[in-house]
């Protein structure tokens, strides 16, 4: 990350947004999500009837007035929520023109900085076929800048096995919480039993399905030689018309079958041209899909 979006510009926009989550919290106290817990907050929540043992001093005086009968007000409890970003650093990734993990990197200290905004405790897992690196949990703005030249250090190498890798990231717990994944899916075993497993750790998920625009257009024609980025193995082939048309029938194809089955495990999908600004990225594709709210 030699370059960076963060000047302190496009930090004071980021201060305009946050990480959206529909689930109840289940996490510590002290961040800014509501949980479906009933503490000491100042937002009001309901009433209930006082039994002795409760503190008397949360007493509705008017509802006594008009019922003559005692009840207690309750509040929302507002807690931390658990954000973990999950960064596919397999060598595929490191690939394209704008290049996948650059923009993977750029939209990971993004989302740190905008579970930090928010008082939750943030941490990062980067993974290829297993989990290469990680940075544990913390909280606290002051911590976005060592999370930042923890990201920008990250190197992209080895294959992907995204199931194998996530069922393998055991700091995620079961408590509950949001986990973002950047990858481009480009996996050996799959993403699918991953998924499901993160689900099955009570975390909400949005996939950030990142490709370039030389996968998702190919400019090739004629005689070339493709190398595989992960293993070095490579295939001659002649481009012709019919190669394309199969292939953008199977990337069709491909992309058709992630949609569906995020749509059906209620996982926010966001597809991802590395082409596209950074800015349009955050305040466009990611606040229209509800991955970030305004």
């Amino acid at each position: 990350m030699k370059k960076t979006p963060f000047d302190q510009d496009f930090l004071n926009k980021l201060n305009r947004l946050s990480l959206a989550s529909k689930m109840a919290v289940k996490g510590s106290t002290g961040g800014q999500r509501k949980s479906n817990l009933k503490g000491d907050s100042v937002e009001f929540s309901d009433f209930k009837e006082y039994t002795p043992g409760d503190d008397f001093r949360r007493i509705d005086w008017n509802a006594y007035a008009r019922f003559e009968r005692l009840f207690i007000k309750l509040f929302m409890e507002e807690q931390q929520s658990q954000i973990t970003i999950i960064l596919d650093c397999s060598g595929s990734m490191d690939f394209g023109d704008p290049n996948k993990g650059f923009l993977a990197k750029q939209l990971a200290g993004i989302f740190c900085y905008l579970g930090l905004n928010t008082l939750d405790r943030v941490g990062l897992l980067c993974i290829n076929d297993k989990v290469e690196d990680r940075l544990p949990y913390f909280t606290g703005k002051q911590g976005f800048w060592k999370a930042l030249k923890f990201i920008e250090e990250i190197p992209f190498g080895g294959r992907t096995s995204l199931n194998t890798a996530i069922k393998m990231c055991q700091s995620i717990g079961s408590r509950g919480g949001t986990t973002i994944i950047l990858s481009d899916l480009f996996s050996q075993d799959g993403y699918e039993e991953g998924i499901k497993y993160l689900q099955y750790q009570k975390q909400e998920i949005s996939l950030i399905h990142i490709l370039s625009p030389e996968e998702l257009d190919p400019p090739w024609d004629g005689n070339i030689r493709l190398v595989d980025k992960e293993d070095q193995n490579y295939r001659d082939i002649n481009v012709t018309q019919q190669v394309m048309r199969a292939y953008r029938d199977t990337l069709d194809g491909f992309l058709r079958d992630v949609r569906e089955f995020c749509y059906n495990r209620g996982v926010h999908y966001v597809p991802i041209n590395s082409g596209t600004g950074i800015e349009g990225i955050v305040f466009d594709n990611l606040v229209k899909m509800g991955v970030i709210s305004s």
